[in-house]
This record gives structure tokens, sequence and C-alpha cells, in this order.
């Protein structure tokens, strides 16, 4: 085994011998937490050629974060603490999912046929209608403001895609469903409340994807929901939906596994399917009642956008004709996630946070009145009590 000056293995033979899995729970705790706040001057590492189970972007976004002693180690020490990290966040199931798709992703990569393999690299001027491109472009929340609808509070719309595109990726949509027919495969469906639809990135759509994240999604949402995007949007699930006879129906009330949510239309001819907002939550207030403020509801149109935060509780009505299909992009922020378990209140995006606050501020109010009531009767008895009486 070669050893460098050092005396320790170099680098390229660790990761090729290990994937970089991190130490014990026990271990990282006592390494100290994130940095509240990056480390503007540090570069980060490029991780691509490393076996991780998340995204290698997703690691250079959050390396401006660790603590000093682990920002100072080598490439593969860091890979190691962020994959702990992150994985402590991620449930056994979720692990097991991730492991499963690397295999069942390792089987179709070499095997499918792209059939429009154009659309696998973001080509912005063939993708966005002109009104997206160019206030994306200028990269000021004045253009940002401009382009998007803001339809109803935290929820947001906009024309995004062009028809020619749409049409491309349904296409390319039914060529994987036809492969995986006429090739006997199984196929993982997108979660575990659509039964139809594909993933995206299980075809080769991982890094068109998680491009279209970085330059489009992630400054827009930076803009609209800055309480949530942490540094960026540093991950992504992708993939698609259909809705129609013989496919899903409706969608049942829940929230997004996200920070922030893009849901784009791409067709075909449909009757129903609205979307049905009912407020943003946090975990402990998932389940509370929603004002009469926070109903909305949406109606699809092929190309056009719709932009919220993954903890906006939503579902989707009946599709009663036709055949709908949409294009969804879980977006996802690791320092945001890092960061909200070290908090209690998140009443800056949270209604029911914002109603227990509301209420604690007046139950506050109502007892210092209460206690200068108190006061008052008890200053009024002792001067009473003082004065001599008349003759």
């Amino acid at each position: 085994m070669a050893l460098d000056s050092s005396g320790e293995q170099p680098e390229q033979q660790q990761q090729q011998q290990q994937r970089p899995r991190a130490p014990s729970s026990k271990t990282r705790d006592a390494r100290l937490k994130l940095r509240r706040t990056p480390n503007e001057e540090h570069e980060p590492e490029n991780y691509e050629d490393l076996p991780l189970d998340f995204s290698p972007a997703l690691f250079s976004s959050l390396e401006r974060y660790l603590p000093e002693k682990v920002l100072n180690s080598t490439r593969i020490e860091k890979a190691r603490f962020m994959s702990e990290l992150l994985e402590s966040y991620s449930p056994a199931s979720e692990l097991n999912r991730i492991q499963r798709h690397r295999e069942y992703r390792q089987r179709i990569l070499p095997s499918y046929q792209r059939l429009h393999g154009d659309i696998y690299t973001l080509d912005p001027a063939s993708f966005f209608v002109p009104s997206f491109l160019d206030a994306v472009s200028h990269s000021s929340e004045e253009r940002f403001r401009s382009m998007v609808v803001p339809s109803a509070p935290g929820i947001y719309t906009f024309d995004m895609l062009q028809p020619r595109f749409c049409e491309m990726l349904l296409a390319e949509v039914e060529h994987m469903e036809k492969w995986v027919y006429d090739s006997r495969s199984t196929i993982m469906r997108p979660n575990t409340m659509n039964r139809f639809g594909v993933v995206l990135d299980d075809f080769g759509f991982e890094s068109m994807l998680q491009k279209l994240v970085d330059d489009f999604i992630s400054p827009i949402s930076q803009f609209l929901f800055p309480e949530v995007c942490g540094t960026g949007l540093d991950s992504h699930h992708g993939f698609i939906v259909e809705y129609g006879k013989d496919r899903d129906t409706d969608l049942g009330f829940h929230v997004d596994d996200s920070e922030v949510s893009l849901n784009v239309c791409l067709g075909k001819q449909f009757s129903g399917g609205e979307l049905y907002f009912r407020g943003v939550r946090c975990d402990h207030h998932v389940n509370s009642e929603s004002g009469e403020n926070e109903n909305y509801d949406y109606s699809h149109v092929p190309g056009r956008a719709i932009l919220h935060r993954g903890r906006h509780r939503h579902g989707a009505k009946a599709t009663t004709s036709g055949h709908r299909v949409n294009l969804i992009l879980w977006c996802r922020s690791s320092t945001f996630r890092e960061m909200k378990s070290y908090q209690s209140d998140f009443s800056s995006w949270c209604g029911g946070c914002k109603v227990d606050r509301q209420n604690r501020r007046q139950a506050s109010v109502k007892a210092t009145m209460e206690l200068l009531k108190r006061r008052t009767a008890e200053k009024t008895l002792v001067e009473l009590s003082s004065t001599p009486p008349a003759d």
C-alpha cells in the first residue's frame, strides 16, 4: 500500500477503496456544530468524482458551513462529516430508498436509449419562454416580481416552459415507460402517494435539473422565500406525475419533502385536477385548522409554473377527464434543515406558530392589564384607609 510523505494513503486511493462513510454520531456531535454563517472566503471542493449517497452539489454548498476543524481536514474527511450530517436527517427508510435507487439507476443508465438527447442538457433559450428568461437573467428582485403573479400568500405563478420543450419531455416520458415495459424492467415511482410517473433523475436528468435549480429556481426562491432557503437550494428530487383514466385520479392532502416546490403542467388535454392549498405549517402544526384567508385553488395551464413552500399544505382534486402530466421539482436546502434543528419558533413562515405567538402576546397584555387593575385597586384601598374620617 503506497503512502504519501505524511504516512497516510493518497486521497485518490482512499476514495477508490471506500465510500466516504461518516464516523459515529457521538464522534460528529463532539466536533462542533455547523457555523451559523458561511465562510465566504473559503472555496469549496468539487465532489463529483466521489461515490456519494447525496448530490455532490449539496456537499459543495454545505462545505462553507463546516466548523474550522473539519474545514481544514482532507476532502475525504469533509465528505465523511457531511455524509453523516445529511444521513442524520434521513430516516432509515429514506436511506434504504437511496441505496435501492443507486442500484436501480446503475441498471437503467447503461441500457436506456434516449429519444431526445438534447433535452438532457439545460438550454435556457429553447426551454424557457422569453419573459422567464429575461427576468432571471437580470437577477434583480424587481424583475422577478414583475414576472411572477402572487396568486395567494406564499404562492406564485408564472409562464415558464415553451410548448416545444413540453412536447419533447412528454414524448421522452412515454419513451421511458415503453422501454420499461419492453425490457420487462421495474420502475420506481416518484413517492409513496403517486402510483404513476417516473423519477427523471433515474433516467439521466439529474445534472440538468440541478443546474435548473442552481441557476434559476434558487435565485428566484431566495427573493420570494428567504426564510426557508438558507444560502440557497442545493439539492432536488425531480419527477413526473400523471393523472387521468387508468392513472392516478387525485392526490391527498399533504406537505412536500422540500423547502420550495416547483410544479409545471406539461399537458395534455384534461379537465379538473385543480390544486388546493390550505396554509403553511411546521411539523408541530401540520394538522391544525386553516384560516379562511389560507384557502386557495389553482387551475393548471400547460407551460405555466406554480412555486410554493414545501410546507404549504396542498392536494390535487380529481382529474375528471383526459390526461394530465406535470413536472415536479422538490428543491431542498441542507443549511436550512441543519439550522431548523436549533429552532422552536417558525412564526416567520408557519401559520400555526404565528397564531401561537399572537395568543401569547394577547395573554401577556391581558395579564398586564389585570395586574395594573389590581395595583390600582390596592392603591385606592390604601388611600381610603389612610384618609381620616370626617367630623
